[in-house]
């Protein structure tokens, strides 16, 4: 147990952004909604997942839409709270504990404002081990949780909830389409789980890791030392054991729109010599990163792009033409490469056609 400090929270949010692969909502929102509560008294207390009892009683919460609508559709605050009250009430029982679903520089901020609200413990550990855009793309249900009932809360104070049993798919499409009509973005409470559960399904470790790594692209930069080179030596000795750049160049053309609440769309990239092009796919997160004809990183490992020089993230609603960037792949947990991931994430469930390799395979 520790407690999570303002002083902490842009190396948070840094390495978080790292995580989400491009998604998990805007770093910048999430570490300032983080912030506002700190600074006005809360405190965010991390459990590392083995302090959890195995009978508690576990609501992650989280930002549901598509990523590039929170830049304007900025939280009221309390959505979250309210979500996670409404899921509460109706399972006649008080959390003992929130998480995050997945990484991200919104996403892993989420249950942060909503532990310094409530005075619940935030657990050191996600659901994704990255950022996915459904609700389904989860180690939980994977592994056996049902994702709802879930609760959505909007700005303007209203909330619903959907109950699909152990439908996971279904619950997605139907949150999804509320949330849309929320205007394409909401805060949820899904999967409610016990403390056992929880244990056995999650990421371990996620948010002690974000913290690590965007600490360790900090240092390095004060050091004058090269950040990627150190963000690669902060992930060895981690479940996420390799990490590389793939490609140095400069944005040349970027298609993205919001459709059906994500943020759909491809990057395009060039060498700053002489060389192939790099595309990158992305729904809400990047999915793919083709060099050439040749795929070079593929779902469910992470691909992220982050300036070429600072090494900071830059997410899919943030990328731009002429930005010089690095393509910088890594590997997922084991736990995320199974079979029974794979068919919930891996490449199809994008409708990719390339199989699944992992990363340092590729490289």
């Amino acid at each position: 147990m520790r407690e999570l400090l303002l002083t902490d929270l842009k190396d948070l949010a840094r390495g978080a952004a790292l995580l989400g692969a491009g998604g998990g909502g805007n770093p910048t929102i999430g570490r300032l909604l983080v912030e506002s509560e700190l600074r006005g008294g809360g405190r965010v207390t991390l459990l590392d997942p083995e302090e959890v009892a195995d009978d508690a009683l576990v609501i992650p919460t989280s930002m549901m839409g598509a990523p590039s609508v929170f830049i304007e559709k900025i939280p009221a605050g309390d959505e979250g709270v309210r979500a996670l009250r409404t899921l509460e009430t109706h399972l006649g029982r008080r959390a003992d504990a929130t998480m995050p679903v997945e990484c991200g520089g919104l996403n892993s901020m989420i249950p942060l404002v909503v532990a310094a609200r409530t005075g619940l413990p935030v657990i050191d550990a996600d659901g994704m081990g990255r950022a996915f855009p459904e609700l389904q793309m989860e180690t939980f249900g994977v592994y056996g949780v049902g994702g709802s009932p879930l609760s959505l809360a909007d700005e303007h104070g209203s909330s619903g909830l959907i109950d699909t049993g152990t439908d996971n798919q279904r619950m997605e499409r139907y949150a999804r389409a509320v949330t849309i009509r929320m205007g394409g973005a909401a805060q949820i409470a899904d999967y409610p789980m016990s403390g056992a559960d929880m244990k056995r399904t999650a990421i371990p470790h996620t948010l002690s890791l974000a913290l690590r790594l965007g600490r360790a692209i900090r240092e390095a930069r004060e050091q004058h030392l090269d950040p990627f080179a150190a963000l690669a030596e902060a992930l060895r000795a981690t479940l996420y054991s390799h990490g590389r750049v793939l490609f140095t160049g400069k944005v040349v053309d970027v298609l993205r729109r919001t459709t059906d609440g994500f943020t759909h769309g491809s990057a395009w990239l060039a060498p700053m010599q002489t060389g192939p092009r790099v595309e990158l796919r992305f729904q809400n997160e990047y999915l793919v990163a083709r060099l050439g004809d040749q795929t070079a990183a593929i779902v469910p490992d992470l691909i992220c792009t982050l300036d070429a020089d600072t090494a900071e993230p830059i997410t899919t609603e943030s990328i731009r033409y002429g930005q010089r960037v690095r393509v910088f792949a890594i590997s997922t947990p084991p736990v995320m490469r199974t079979e029974a991931a794979l068919a919930v994430f891996g490449p199809g469930a994008f409708g990719l056609k390339e199989p699944f390799v992992p990363v340092e395979t590729l490289a």
